[in-house]
């Protein structure tokens, strides 16, 4: 299958998951105690995360908790050339909508690329081994390709198919937080 007829399948799966709300909350309940018990989540004192559209993972409790444990939040706003610079936010942070549908923040304190401990990078489909396809612009491969901090995934087990060829650009996540833990075997 190539890469548009997997977003395609990815995005209609995501949407029939979020016309379920009491699902899809359960398995974010399940995805986020595994995360918050994780050495990544433990150890990161700068979180990047996006503002998700309704049938993503919901980012929103990442974001509560790390303001609670004084962790401070990141959120991207995309740049020419497909490009991302990742702005700090806080609860009362304001959010404009972009012509892709996605909320970027208001903010002008930029966050340098060595300052970000963790990336919770997002996507339509993950493999097991932590690739990924997104929407498409190829933003997070060109921001990952020489970020040295630690990536991790929030997947829906309805997200995880190996069904691609991976493109030598491709960088895979780290690590794949997962309400299946059948789905990570070999993972890394």
């Amino acid at each position: 299958m190539n890469k548009e007829m997997i977003r395609q399948t990815a995005i209609k799966r995501l949407k029939k998951l979020a016309n379920h709300p009491e699902k899809k909350a359960e398995k974010e309940a399940i995805i986020l105690s595994l995360f918050f018990a994780s050495k990544e989540w433990k150890e990161a004192q700068t979180i990047a995360i996006i503002k998700a559209t309704d049938f993503e993972f919901d980012t929103s409790k990442i974001a509560e908790k790390a303001y609670q444990e004084g962790k401070k939040v990141v959120v991207p706003k995309s740049l020419p050339h497909r490009k991302l610079a990742f702005y700090e936010v806080d609860a009362a942070s304001q959010y404009v909508l972009t012509k892709f549908g996605v909320e970027e923040p208001v903010s002008e304190l930029l966050v340098e690329k060595t300052a970000i401990d963790l990336i919770i990078v997002p996507g339509l489909i993950f493999s097991k081994k932590g690739y990924r396809v997104g929407f498409g612009g190829g933003f997070y491969d060109r921001y990952l390709a020489d970020y040295q901090g630690s990536t991790c995934a929030m997947v829906f087990s309805e997200q995880i198919n190996n069904d691609w060829t991976v493109d030598n650009f491709d960088i895979p996540v780290q690590r794949i937080y997962t309400d299946s833990v059948k789905e990570v075997e070999g993972a890394e």
